[in-house]
């Protein structure tokens, strides 16, 4: 009788999944997901059923069977202008206070299931990535961008803290406790040339080249020791608020837990071999 693994099934692949609010397209073999938010006419902004389809669909990506990575990116040379003016914005300003600590935790769910999806997130900005489209992308893992691209944390110029959806928690540990505290009490566009040399990006590419780069780091990512990727993003969240004797322990547990998978043995075999190691994994 062939034995079942009831958490294995409890997976499924997302090939083939259809967005209705957004692009979602996979790779041939599915490793490698990319993200388009397409409403280009606007700049592709945010809209209250995208919100919740986003968070929905990186929420479920932690049972995908296939994806190991995903591109987020937006259509035709811009990345997001944030929330739609018309679409949210202007009902916000209509709303009750319960009302409105209801969509600013929306919101921040948002970027709280991009931080525990497994897989790691590779932004690719183009253009015009402000307000929440800025948030999409200091939450990802990685993020690649194109010399024209101007990002924003313009919340003041709508009245509003730059304490939206953990700006004030996690931009400074990218960039900095200054430079955050500028762009979040300012508002002002950061070039790209400023977020590359601060480490907001990881590099530019030319926009022809941005999304072929940002998917090649992908599958490389997808093609490597892949849970144990997933427990390199598990610590580098869980070890901000930890001492130096707490994050030494957690990462020799979370070592060791690598070390007993197939994938460790694997490698050392095939290196022994001069081979190149194939990661399942387990």
């Amino acid at each position: 009788m062939t034995m079942t693994n009831p958490m294995q099934d409890k997976k499924r692949p997302f090939q083939g999944h259809q967005a209705k609010h957004f692009l979602f397209e996979t790779n041939a073999d599915g490793r490698v997901a990319t993200i388009t938010l397409n409403r280009p006419e606007k700049k592709n902004p945010l809209t209250f059923e995208s919100y919740e389809e986003l968070t929905d669909l990186f929420r479920g990506l932690g049972r995908a069977s296939d994806v190991r990575a995903v591109v987020l990116t937006g259509a035709e040379n811009n990345f997001s202008s944030g929330g739609d003016v018309f679409d949210i914005i202007e009902p916000l300003t209509k709303m009750s206070m319960p009302d409105l600590i209801d969509f600013t935790r929306m919101t921040g769910d948002l970027v709280r299931q991009i931080r525990a999806c497994p897989q790691p997130i590779i932004a690719a900005v183009d253009g015009i990535c402000a307000g929440a489209g800025a948030i999409l992308a200091m939450s990802s893992d990685y993020r690649v961008a194109t010399p024209e691209a101007k990002t924003a944390f313009l919340f003041n110029r709508v009245g509003l803290a730059g304490a939206d959806m953990g700006a004030c928690g996690i931009l400074p540990r990218i960039i900095g406790q200054g430079r955050a505290a500028e762009l979040l009490f300012t508002g002002r566009v950061m070039t790209a040339s400023e977020g590359h040399a601060w480490g907001f990006y990881n590099a530019l590419h030319e926009r022809p080249a941005l999304l072929g780069a940002a998917q090649k780091f992908a599958r490389d990512i997808a093609d490597g020791p892949w849970f144990a990727h997933t427990m390199t993003k598990k610590m580098l969240d869980q070890e901000w608020a930890m001492g130096i004797d707490q994050l030494i322990e957690s990462e020799a547990q979370a070592q060791a837990i690598c070390m007993a998978t197939g994938d460790f043995r694997r490698a050392f075999e095939a290196f022994a071999a001069k081979s190149r190691p194939e990661f399942k994994g387990n």
